[in-house]
C-alpha cells in the first residue's frame, strides 16, 4: 500500500471558516493527516466552489506544486512554502500537471491551459481553446500581455494531461477529452457533459463521470467500459447539511483521480471520501471517509512520491 496527497474544497463554506486543505492518506493504516488548513479571509465568496480551498497537484523533483483559484504555490516536501506567482489569465484553476520542466495550469474560467517555467519561475505560454461550429481553435497567446481571452467560462476546462504527445484537456462542456498536438485541437474521445479528470490511460480515457456520480475507464480497443459507483454516506452520517446556504454542495459529487499502479486507481468524491477500485476485478478495494461534512469535498488527489 502506499500514501495518497489529496487536496480539497469546503463548498458554501462561510467566511471564517476553513474552506479546505490539504492531506496524506495512509491507505495501510488509513489514516488521515492533515498538514495545511487554508483559512484565509482574502477570498471571493461569491457562488459555488469559486476561490475556495486547494486544487491540482503537481511533483517536479522536491517541489510539490499545489494550485488555488488564480495562484501557484511551491511547497518543499515539509510543506514549508517555496514561492507563489499569479498570471492575469489564472481564475478558477482546477487540475495542474508537470511536463519537461513546465506545469500546465487548466484556467478554467478563461478556457485557458498556462504554461509556467520552473527553473525561470514565470508563466510564458498560454494556449486558448473556443469552439467555431464543429471544430475546436486553438490560440496561443503571451500570458503576460493584454490582448489575452476574454474570461467567458464557455467549455469550462478542468484538467490538463502534459506527456510526450502533447496536451489533453477537458471540461465539463467540451464534449470529451481534447488532444493538442501542437498545432491543431482535435477531439480524442467523446465524453458525457459534466466529467471532471479526464486523462488518457492504455489505450482510452479514465475519468470522473461526475453528473452520473461514478468513475469510469473507457477503452477504444479492448472493449473494456468499467464504471464505479461513487461511495455513499447513509443520511444520518452526513454533516453540514443546514450549513450551505448556496445549496451547491451535495454528496457523491466525484471529483480528483489517480492511478496509484497498473490497474488500481483512487478517486474522490464528497463529502471527502477516496475509493480504491480494481480495474481488472471491477471491485472497489478500499474506501477512506477524510470528513462527513457534505461541503468538504476532494479536489486534487496524487500518489505521495515522497518517503
Amino acid at each position: 500500500m502506499t500514501t495518497l496527497i489529496a487536496t480539497s474544497v469546503v463548498r458554501g463554506s462561510q467566511q471564517g471558516e476553513s474552506h479546505g486543505g490539504v492531506y496524506l492518506i495512509d491507505l495501510a493504516e488509513q489514516a488521515v493527516k492533515q498538514m495545511l488548513d487554508w483559512n484565509t479571509i482574502n477570498i471571493d465568496w461569491a457562488g459555488r466552489g469559486a476561490d475556495r480551498g486547494l486544487r491540482g497537484i503537481a511533483f517536479y523533483k522536491e517541489i510539490i506544486f499545489i494550485a488555488a483559484s488564480d495562484e501557484l504555490f511551491a511547497f518543499n516536501p515539509d510543506f514549508s512554502m517555496r514561492g507563489s506567482w499569479k498570471n492575469t489569465y489564472l481564475k478558477h484553476c482546477h487540475e495542474i500537471s508537470v511536463h519537461d520542466g513546465k506545469v500546465f495550469l487548466s484556467s478554467t474560467g478563461y478556457d485557458t491551459i498556462l504554461a509556467f517555467d520552473i527553473e525561470k519561475e514565470q508563466f510564458h505560454w498560454a494556449l486558448y481553446v473556443e469552439i467555431e461550429g464543429f471544430r475546436f481553435k486553438a490560440n496561443r497567446f503571451d500570458p503576460n500581455g493584454d490582448e489575452g481571452p476574454l474570461m467567458l467560462n464557455k467549455m469550462h476546462i478542468n484538467s490538463v494531461t502534459a506527456n510526450d504527445d502533447g496536451l489533453y484537456l477537458s471540461g465539463l462542456n467540451s464534449g470529451g477529452m481534447l488532444h493538442f498536438n501542437g498545432k491543431r485541437v482535435n477531439m480524442s474521445a467523446t465524453l458525457p457533459v459534466g466529467t471532471h479528470n479526464a486523462q488518457p490511460y492504455r489505450d482510452g480515457v479514465l475519468f470522473n463521470d461526475t453528473k452520473a456520480n461514478a468513475v469510469r475507464f473507457s477503452s477504444r480497443e479492448q472493449d473494456l467500459d468499467r464504471a464505479f459507483r461513487v461511495p455513499k454516506l447513509a443520511k444520518e452520517q452526513l454533516t453540514g447539511t443546514q450549513l450551505d446556504d448556496s445549496k451547491v454542495a451535495r454528496p457523491l459529487f466525484g471529483r480528483g483521480l489517480c492511478v496509484i499502479k497498473e490497474g488500481l486507481i483512487a478517486a474522490g468524491s464528497s463529502p471527502s471520501t477516496v475509493a480504491l477500485h480494481d480495474l481488472e476485478s471491477g471491485e472497489t478495494a478500499l474506501t477512506v471517509t477524510l470528513s462527513t461534512d457534505v461541503r468538504n469535498a476532494i479536489h486534487g488527489l496524487e500518489v505521495w512520491p515522497f518517503t
